[in-house]
């Protein structure tokens, strides 16, 4: 057992059950999440009450003890790495879900309430978070306000802060700052939850949060279609969303190497798709009726598809079909079973700039290495990308920076971001200080070094202090 932890017994035993400390051997009974570095302090408190929460970083403090917020631990950038010496801070056990107010259609809940459970608590309403993404089975409330999570739905109802009327954390002197904030209106000054939402830990600790959420309908079709490019994509998009019966519910863009290669490790049927076809748009809408929408959906591709030069396309016949057309776009854990430590980017640029850097992209990878090509598929209508490299020697340490300039080059330019729905962690820190914008790191230092003058909280990780 640390020494971190039996300090921890010692002091705060009056916490009793509202506090559980948890050493390195039974973390390592633990699944890490998705980095296998996330457990390396060996040192683990979860409390079950902001209280609880709050008594921990006063006693961080106190000690000088760092202390790294986790979630559900599914970051994809290293953003809860911890290491020897410091505390991990868990919001595993802040997991209720305190109201649902389905007149005014809000929830107040903890932080380490699952996407998923606030999903199946919201539809006994009929309603639903405005905000979707894959990993909802195990991505927190807490991380998700952390990492200003983006997703499926971000097209349509913006990002996380967008869902957030109100917040409670801990601040790094083990402060509670509590403002659940109920409605949307509000304007009586700076709105400091903006402050902690997408500040991945370093300002402070998520324990409680007020959310939006939004009507539920689930009378949906889901269908399949090849385009020729983004451009065709986001015309059938905006087709879809002006039709005022209709709710476009998800549109999803895999190029076609993505796409087919997904489909052959899941043993899908592609008879249906025609060979010149450049990319595959998986859509979803809902309407008053499945009947409705799904006729909907057809009439609208068969109008549109000489005009937009589709080439291929198929309407999920049942939910079965139509889940299975959404795991081809969401697990995407295949890349790495053909392509092992494949690196792999998130970026965001104005939806009519896609195309022009896809094209770039590949010709600035064949300049890295000939061999190289690229994974890209993401959430078309918000401009969000995924890229995963691949190539014989994509992953070698000489050509990470080369490939980082390939994938991130011009994005700024066009108005986008190096990341778009990731964070930074500690993977992207060459991205952030080579392609970042600096009068926004140096604001972010400044409300570091005003927050957390000890740099308690996640240190070594965004907004990165020089010492």
């Amino acid at each position: 057992m640390s020494e971190i932890i039996r300090s921890l017994q010692r002091d705060l035993n009056d916490f009793g059950e509202d506090l559980h400390l948890i050493g390195s051997e039974k973390l390592a009974d633990r699944h890490a999440g998705e980095h296998p570095g996330n457990f390396g302090a060996g040192a683990m408190a979860v409390p079950a009450t902001p209280e609880a929460a709050a008594a921990v970083v006063r006693w961080c403090a106190a000690n000088g003890v760092p202390v790294v917020p986790q979630g559900g631990r599914t970051g994809l950038v290293g953003g809860g790495i911890s290491r020897p010496g410091e505390l991990i801070l868990s919001t595993a056990r802040l997991d209720r879900i305190e109201a649902i107010d389905p007149l005014a259609r809000t929830v107040t809940l903890g932080a380490g309430v699952t996407l998923q459970a606030l999903q199946e608590a919201a539809a006994g309403f009929g309603l639903t978070p405005g905000i979707d993404l894959a990993a909802r089975g195990s991505a927190t409330i807490g991380g998700m306000i952390a990492t200003n999570a983006g997703g499926i739905l971000a097209f349509r109802n913006g990002v996380m802060r967008h869902q957030v009327l109100g917040i409670e954390a801990v601040m790094p002197d083990g402060s509670l700052f509590s403002d659940l904030t109920r409605v949307l209106k509000v304007s009586a000054g700076p709105d400091i939850k903006q402050l902690l939402i997408g500040s991945e830990g370093a300002y402070g600790f998520v324990t409680r949060a007020v959310l939006k959420l939004d009507s539920f309908n689930p009378m949906r079709a889901t269908a399949l279609v090849g385009v020729r490019d983004a451009a065709s994509a986001l015309a059938l998009i905006a087709h879809f969303r002006a039709l005022p019966a209709l709710q476009l519910e998800g549109a999803e863009l895999m190029w076609a190497r993505y796409f087919r290669d997904s489909a052959g490790e899941r043993r899908f049927d592609l008879d249906w798709l025609e060979d010149e076809t450049a990319a595959v748009l998986l859509m979803e809408v809902s309407a008053a009726s499945e009947a409705e929408a799904r006729d909907a959906l057809e009439a609208g591709l068969a109008d549109l598809w000489e005009r937009h030069g589709l080439t291929s396309g198929i309407v999920a016949a049942s939910l079965d079909q139509a889940r299975r057309f959404w795991a081809l776009r969401e697990e995407s854990d295949f890349i790495y079973r053909l392509h092992p430590a494949a690196p792999s980017y998130d970026v965001s640029l104005p939806p009519g700039a896609l195309d022009d850097y896809a094209a770039g992209l590949t010709a600035r990878l064949k300049t890295v290495d000939p061999g190289f090509d690229a994974y890209v598929y993401g959430h078309v209508a918000d401009g969000n990308l995924h890229i995963s490299v691949i190539g014989k020697s994509a992953n070698a340490a000489a050509l990470k920076e080369p490939i980082e300039d390939a994938v991130y080059t011009g994005i700024a330019e066009s108005g986008g971001s190096f990341s778009a729905e990731h964070g930074v962690g500690t993977e992207k820190r060459r991205a952030y200080l080579t392609y970042g914008n600096p009068a926004r790191r140096a604001v972010a230092q400044a409300i570091k070094a005003a927050f957390d003058p000890e740099n308690l909280f996640n240190p070594g990780k965004v907004p990165f202090r020089a010492d």
